[in-house]
């Protein structure tokens, strides 16, 4: 199961462990059975501290294995094997059972450890997903710190009849005490929050105690990570508020453009871009949305922001870094079969629709790509281009137009999404040339149409061109004094990671200019 490298690798690991760790197997006489035997007995060789042994008779998932303490009967359970992308889960999962401390903020730790009541949460996975990791990454941990917690991280590709008891067709999937809890990319602030209910009126009673910030970003995507940086070394109080930190980076895979860096993934770079943030002195505010920007009534003052949680943080300038999100397609069913067919990401969900029929929404080099790797997975892939032609690489048309379970539209309007109350059926589209409408029989539709900044809390507010987008001069300023914007949520060209990062910068030096050219208003 486990290659040279990366048998060395884990026993590196494998040493810091401080506490015995033991293996409970559930298996039955198939081949994945086999594996995980395989796989656990490796482990186990790897350290003393790790031991393995076989209970058929519990009335677990099979296969499924449990990590625990010796003497333990519940905790971490993976049903399915945790190699791809949850490898990682796997190995940290050995360590925080083993007694390694967790890199999270004590004061979320502590929240963990005195959440009240009992929590039985199930996640299910694909081996290809890089959104799910982090979700069973969190569940483990909690699992860990709370005896009252248990979470069984489920591999949807294994476990196919769970996967359409349930009506999943977007990973990962939450589900907490048997009901549906979440889906997407959560962190554990998130999740945590979600069940604490008094989490959110905490938060904004320590953020209402905040003195004023000299400048305050909101998002912390690449942009938001550089402009906290150049700020933080201005030695002036800087703020960095958001929802989750990296943005939509998060949400990419593979990253090869970023310069210097000749290939990374996105969430790697996300941590990247925290750790070097972390490295001053900048002060960190996550899982914060803001709602409402109030500009200062004169120059100098303080303009004011307020959270989705009922905080108000003040700040003498402001930089807007919120970035962008999917494009919706807008029509009928869309919201409806929302993460019930309708979905956004290929990579995470495509597995979940292996020997199924599906359509990719958009012709751009996004589109023509999920569309070729869904090609692998799935029986029929259609793609609908809503123009007469496709706009993707001719590489990457090419590469499309050589698979035989792909078939290419054109001149295409969707016009509705099909369910039967519960997913999804198919999709009705309009040929833009004859008018005539068609019907696709289908259980997916992977929307690939590019992105909308997150700029709807600023409508009435500031400059926004018909895009939504915040108008911004060569020096990031926007219509009003003080407040500046970077990166994809502004009218810059070219939606890059390197370039929101360059943006970020320019802002943070526009901002420290400001400053030092305005005198300060305390009255406020």
């Amino acid at each position: 199961m486990l290659d040279n490298t990366m048998k060395a690798q884990l026993k590196a690991y494998l040493e810091k462990l401080t506490r015995p760790v033991e293996l409970v197997s559930t298996l039955d006489d198939s081949a994945k059975s086999g594996e995980i035997r395989t796989l656990l007995q490796e482990i186990a060789e790897l350290s003393p501290k790790v031991t393995v042994r076989e209970d058929n008779s519990a009335s677990a998932r099979k296969p499924s294995f449990l990590i625990v303490n010796p003497g333990q009967t519940q905790g971490i359970r993976f049903a399915g094997s945790p190699l791809g992308h949850e490898f990682t889960s796997l190995v940290l999962a050995l360590l925080q059972v083993g007694g390694h401390p967790s890199k999270e903020a004590q004061e979320l730790l502590d929240q963990v450890r005195n959440l009240e009541g009992e929590f039985h949460f199930e996640t299910y996975y694909s081996l290809s997903c890089h959104n799910c990791p982090d979700v069973v990454q969190a569940l483990n941990l909690m699992a860990v710190l709370n005896p009252d917690i248990t979470h069984t991280a489920i591999d949807g590709g294994l476990f196919q009849n769970e996967i359409s008891e349930r009506n999943i067709m977007g990973v990962p999937a939450v589900f907490l005490n048997g009901s549906e809890f979440g889906q997407g990319r959560m962190t554990l602030a998130e999740i945590v929050n979600k069940v604490d209910s008094n989490a959110g009126k905490r938060a904004a009673d320590a953020l209402n105690q905040q003195a004023p910030y000299e400048v305050l970003i909101v998002g912390s995507g690449p942009a938001g990570a550089s402009a906290a940086v150049y700020a933080a070394r201005k030695g002036i109080r800087t703020g960095l508020i958001g929802e989750r930190f990296g943005g939509q980076v998060l949400d990419t895979v593979d990253i090869e453009n970023y310069i210097s860096v000749p290939k990374t993934e996105g969430a790697k770079l996300a941590a990247a871009l925290k750790v070097h943030v972390e490295d001053y002195t900048a002060d960190v505010i996550d899982n914060q949305s803001i709602t409402a920007l109030i500009p200062a009534t004169e120059q100098g003052g303080l303009h004011q922001l307020q959270t989705a949680s009922g905080a108000t943080l003040k700040a003498r300038s402001v930089i807007i870094s919120t970035g962008a999100r999917w494009r919706n397609m807008g029509v009928p069913g869309e919201q409806e079969y929302r993460t019930k067919g309708v979905t956004y990401c290929p990579h995470c969900d495509g597995p979940l629709f292996k020997g199924k029929s599906v359509a990719v929404i958009g012709g751009g080099n996004s589109g023509a790509e999920a569309a070729i790797d869904l090609a692998g997975v799935v029986e029929h892939v259609t793609l609908l281009e809503f123009a007469p032609e496709l706009k993707a690489d001719a590489v990457l048309q090419q590469k499309l137009r050589s698979l035989a379970n792909v078939d290419i539209i054109v001149n295409a309007q969707t016009t509705e999404v099909l369910g039967d109350g519960s997913k999804v059926t198919g999709l009705q589209y309009k040929d833009r040339v004859s008018g005539e409408l068609h019907t696709l029989t289908l259980v997916g539709i992977f929307v690939q149409i590019g992105l909308l900044p997150n700029t709807q809390w600023l409508k009435g507010t500031l400059d926004l061109n018909p895009m939504g987008e915040i108008v911004v001069d060569a020096r990031n300023e926007t219509s009003i004094k003080g407040v500046f914007g970077a990166g994809d949520c502004t009218t810059v060209p070219y939606k890059q990671i390197i370039i929101a990062a360059g943006e970020g910068a320019k802002a943070s030096l526009s901002a420290f200019d400001y400053l030092i050219r305005t005198s300060t208003r305390t009255a406020e």
